[in-house]
């Protein structure tokens, strides 16, 4: 039996499912791996570990182990986007308002001031993996937050997972889904949306996932006003500023979350070149463009049958996820690239 609960965590919507076992044990492994997320690699707190990292510049700062994977995942989104994301954004997105958690951001209407200037550059990062030590050059701040919450929805999915002794997990992170374990015989129900919190029977199409993971970027949901300027928070490392994209939401399918998240953001960024990059990757993506109009990219999922005939679909979710059962074909899964799998 499909059991599923939804609270608040990181400043977005946590969604759990679980196909056996014990639920509770389930979110309580979950909210295990969120809290070390956050005090770990939050860059809204002052004292998460990133936060007294970027305190430490041209320093050897030895860090823990998730730290590190969320480091590693950055800098090989960084790679393998050749340099669409870039952690080193972090000065850029305070300069552009987006320094404190959003509902502060939302609340603040003074003006700023724009700055049109290539980001430091990931390579100027210098991790080494096997000891565990980063060194930034000064005037370098790490913002982790793009492939952060994928990591994050990776980890906790295997915790539920093994909590539940193997059994099947479904966990999404504000539209980030990781599974882990068993997938249900007819896999799990998705509906994909650009809006993470939209009502179940809210404009999307419904999939199912029969393994791998999916993730969507866009530039719709988190957006705000300062001084007459309309800002969001996908920043195109070249300028500093918003991504100016065809492409305002890009969903993507991969083998696991960080590798969806991404090649979803690094589409955003890309613009016109996306659909040829996400081609070359292998990778499945459902692109939609500034006037609303969808292009699907290699091998994406038809959508299931009942929601695109405006039958009443069985509770599907937002960009999240809900377990209901639709036949469907098994959604081929890749790498982003040729390279092991990120973080899981």
């Amino acid at each position: 039996m499909i059991e599923s609960a939804i609270w608040r965590a990181l400043g977005t919507t946590a969604h759990l499912l679980v196909a056996d076992g014990d639920l509770a044990l389930a979110r309580w492994e979950v909210d295990e791996v969120l809290d070390a997320v956050e005090q770990t690699y939050s860059r809204f707190r002052p004292d998460s570990e990133l936060s007294r990292l970027n305190a430490s510049p041209e320093e050897d700062v030895r860090v823990s182990r998730l730290l590190g994977q969320a480091i590693a995942a950055a800098l090989r989104g960084a790679r393998l986007s050749d340099g669409a994301l870039d952690p080193t954004v972090g000065t850029a997105m305070r300069l552009v308002g987006y320094g404190e958690d959003f509902g502060r951001v939302l609340e603040r209407a003074d003006p700023l001031t724009l700055r049109v200037a290539p980001v430091p550059g990931w390579r100027a990062v210098r991790f080494d993996p096997q000891t565990s030590r980063v060194r930034l050059p000064r005037g370098v701040e790490l913002d982790l937050d793009s492939t952060g919450k994928a990591l994050a929805a990776d980890l906790a999915a295997a915790a539920a997972s093994d909590a539940l002794g193997g059994h099947g997990a479904l966990l999404s992170l504000g539209g980030d889904i990781a599974l882990a374990g068993p997938v249900p015989v007819d896999g799990w129900r998705v509906l994909v949306a650009e809006d993470s919190a939209a009502a179940s029977d809210g404009p999307g199409e419904v999939i199912v996932l029969h393994g791998g993971a999916l993730a969507t970027s866009s530039t719709t949901v988190r957006r705000w006003a300062r001084g007459g300027a309309t800002l969001h928070h996908l920043l195109d490392p070249r300028t500093s500023l918003p991504a100016v994209s065809p492409w305002r939401t890009a969903s993507v399918l991969a083998a696991s979350c960080v590798d969806a998240n991404i090649a979803a953001t690094a589409a955003i960024v890309r613009g016109a070149d996306a659909p040829a990059w996400l081609e070359a990757t292998g990778l499945a993506a459902r692109l939609v463009s500034t006037s609303g109009a969808v292009r699907r990219v290699g091998a994406w999922p038809a959508p299931a049958a009942a929601h695109l005939q405006g039958r009443a679909a069985p509770a599907p979710t937002r960009t999240s996820s809900s377990a209901h059962h639709v036949p469907a074909a098994p959604v081929p899964s890749r790498h982003l690239a040729t390279e092991a799998p990120a973080m899981r």
